[in-house]
């Protein structure tokens, strides 16, 4: 197959859905599909895989609770448009579908047959539910609809209706499995890490720092390693542990791996909004010991617990405790690091973009409009192809 794929987000600035689309690629020109993905680069000088095309420049947005990087207007919907004419794409598969940027004006642009995947988890989405109109006009058109995660499922549910095919985000297993740590690191007075934006408060950096102070002052060893874009705030940490927090900035793929695999206990202390929990897979697959915020996303990831410990959401205190019974127990970390890699398998990406194929190719079976492929939109409201697509990947009751 050719296959067109649509990212809403900054293609050069880090992100889980970025993440899921770039691999997603990868996986799928190793199945031997051709691949081309449109989005937004700020960054001209920013390093491209030679399957992206640039959308056009990004604007910060507050969407969702966080600051997204979207681009929109005539500009940017005229290299969409030109993108889908040239593309000769058997299929368009859109993620975030009602986010204003490069995916709402494909959903417009493009006729024919159209997979969308949903990562969005937030039950309060104003922006999911003052684009409902817009978004339901796109909807008409989709053949299948994905959703990363039962929290996404639910959100898309609530704001839209209809429902979707649940198929989680993957992880490449086998390139996060083994690397040597960090030089120093992890040390040997024991050591927590980070990974995540510094400056966004829902990835939980603020806890995390209060836990940490509570416990460095009974390890005089005791060190975090933080690593992520954007500033971090320290202010609330100790004079006197404070040189004890390494701020490891922005880190390439190849050094993000080894921070996995630099520290005893691997924290993700997110506050919510999160769909499914990149990072957590990430770090399974590194066999890291978890410890992680009790959201239903990272819950589920980590089997109830049985692969990773789970603190209060939000209670520093309670991370405290967990972290430091982890850090005090190499026995009970080895226990989860094994049970981390066992369940981390059923997101290897060998798994998850066969499953995303098979939608595809149901996709392209089922429409009987499927075979002129994806053209410019001529002007009707939605395909042949989508009024005839299987209710139960357009997620309407069979």
């Amino acid at each position: 197959m050719r296959v067109g794929i649509v990212c809403p987000y900054a293609w050069d600035v880090p992100g889980g859905v970025q993440q899921h689309v770039g691999d997603l690629a990868e996986a799928l020109g190793a199945m031997g599909h051709e691949v081309s993905v449109l989005a937004p680069v700020g960054d001209p000088d920013h390093r491209t895989p030679p399957y992206l095309v640039p959308a056009g420049r990004p604007v910060p947005v507050p969407y969702n609770g966080s600051v997204a990087r979207l681009s929109f207007g005539p500009r940017t919907a005229a290299r969409v448009r030109r993108w889908i004419a040239e593309g000769g794409f058997d299929l368009l598969h859109i993620h975030e579908p009602a986010a204003p940027s490069v995916s709402l004006l494909a959903c417009w642009a493009a006729d024919g047959p159209i997979v969308a995947t949903f990562h969005t988890s937030n039950p309060r989405s104003r922006a999911m539910a003052a684009s409902s109109g817009a978004l339901r006009s796109a909807l008409e058109k989709i053949n299948a609809r994905v959703a990363v995660s039962e929290a996404a499922r639910r959100t898309l549910v609530e704001h839209v209706g209809g429902d979707a095919v649940l198929i989680p985000n993957g992880v490449s297993v086998r390139r996060f499995a083994h690397a040597e740590p960090l030089p120093g690191w992890p040390g040997r007075g024991g050591s927590i890490g980070f990974l995540g934006r510094l400056d966004e408060p829902r990835k939980g950096l603020a806890t995390l720092l209060e836990a940490f102070s509570r416990m460095a002052p009974h390890r005089p060893e005791l060190r975090l390693l933080v690593a992520g874009p954007g500033e971090a705030d320290l202010s609330g940490v100790p004079d006197s542990v404070r040189d004890r927090v390494v701020l490891a900035g922005r880190l390439d793929d190849a050094d993000k791996i080894r921070a996995y695999h630099s520290t005893d206990v691997f924290c993700a202390p997110n506050l919510g909004g999160e769909s499914f929990g990149i990072v957590l897979t990430e770090a399974m697959a590194a066999g890291a010991a978890i410890v992680a915020s009790d959201i239903p996303a990272f819950g589920a990831v980590l089997d109830g617990g049985a692969a990773g410990e789970l603190f209060r959401v939000g209670d520093a205190d309670h991370l405290a405790e967990r972290a430091a019974a982890l850090l005090d127990s190499p026995e009970r970390r080895a226990g989860l690091s094994e049970a981390a890699r066992l369940a981390v398998r059923a997101y290897d990406w060998d798994t998850v973009a066969a499953d995303i194929a098979h939608v595809y190719e149901t996709v392209l079976t089922l429409g009987d409009g499927a075979a002129a492929g994806v053209r410019l939109d001529g002007g009707r409201r939605s395909s042949g192809a989508s009024r005839r697509a299987h209710p139960r990947l357009r997620g309407e009751r069979s």
